[in-house]
């Protein structure tokens, strides 16, 4: 009996590869010798992207019908969508994605996705949170906040200004993304500015750490330069940050977590001083260093 087997090799489409962090993703995988489609409707920056080796055109829109995405996708294994604002974007390409089991992944710092953590705010504050907290003894509480340097691109901007800041009700804060909360809190960011005042921002970490760590009391912050965010029209803003601008404003991220009260402490060192007096340790200055999830820290 002879027995064949068909092997389908699918295909990683890039949604959004004009826009400005689309364009970085696409340059990177092109770097890599990775092949790809690039959707959209006919335009020059689309056809110069897809003259170039390994990289295919399709010509289809997040609001074509569901039965022409469909058709889109039948070759597709991967969908990363890199167009936002994602209010708009992400709801017919998730759903798109689940009919046809394609994979589906997204940018957004907006809370809908499928699988979170692609973006760089997301995977920067959630890895280091988890790495706190996997260093840390009863963890109670998290704040985490983002300090955005530098120009932000056009989609960060619009993805602002459609409200993710909050007010000190709660409410989200449409249209005025500078303005502080009286919850607004300090933090360090260890770039020698000292404790700067960050204003509470909704981001996705506070649906996925909560169900990473188990840790209820979840908090984020976003400290932004006030020279960094546009003002006026945004469709006259640049489309993004240049290189030179991406390599002098770095990001940084400042996590804070919280432990349980001093007596639970007292009791770990307690305990720990009384097994290394038994055996005639001697321990000094370093000693609260070694008590797991403790952190001397000089500024």
């Amino acid at each position: 009996m002879v027995v064949s087997y068909t092997i389908i090799i699918r295909k990683l489409l890039i949604y959004g590869a004009t826009g400005y962090t689309g364009q970085l993703a696409s340059e990177h995988a092109k770097s890599i010798g990775l092949e790809f489609i690039v959707p959209g409707r006919a335009s020059l920056n689309l056809q110069n992207l897809a003259s170039t080796p390994r990289v295919q055109y399709r010509n289809f829109n997040v609001t074509d019908s569901s039965e022409d995405i469909d058709a889109y996708l039948k070759d597709i294994g991967v969908l990363l969508n890199c167009a936002g604002p994602f209010h708009r974007t992400a709801k017919p390409l998730m759903e798109a994605c689940i009919r046809n089991g394609v994979h589906y992944l997204d940018i957004a710092a907006e809370i809908m996705m499928l699988m979170p953590g692609c973006g760089s705010s997301v995977t920067m504050l959630g890895c280091l949170a988890m790495y706190l907290i996997e260093r840390s003894i009863s963890p109670v509480s998290i704040d985490i906040a983002l300090h955005v340097a530098g120009p932000i691109s056009w989609g960060s901007a619009i993805s602002a200004q459609k409200g993710a800041l909050i007010t000190k009700d709660g409410e989200k804060r449409k249209g005025k993304p500078l303005q502080s909360a009286e919850s607004a809190t300090g933090f360090d960011f260890g770039d020698g500015r000292g404790l700067v005042e960050c204003s509470p921002i909704i981001l996705p970490d506070l649906i996925a750490i909560p169900r990473a760590t188990r840790v209820s009391s979840v908090r984020t912050y976003v400290y932004i330069y006030e020279v960094v965010f546009p003002r006026g029209d945004l469709a006259d803003m640049p489309n993004g940050p240049t290189a030179v601008e991406r390599d002098a404003n770095p990001y940084h991220a400042a996590v804070e977590v919280g432990l349980e009260d001093g007596y639970s402490f007292t009791a770990i060192t307690l305990i720990k001083a009384a097994k290394q007096v038994l055996v005639m340790e001697v321990f000094g200055s370093g000693f609260v260093e070694s008590i797991e999830g403790s952190i001397i820290q000089i500024t």
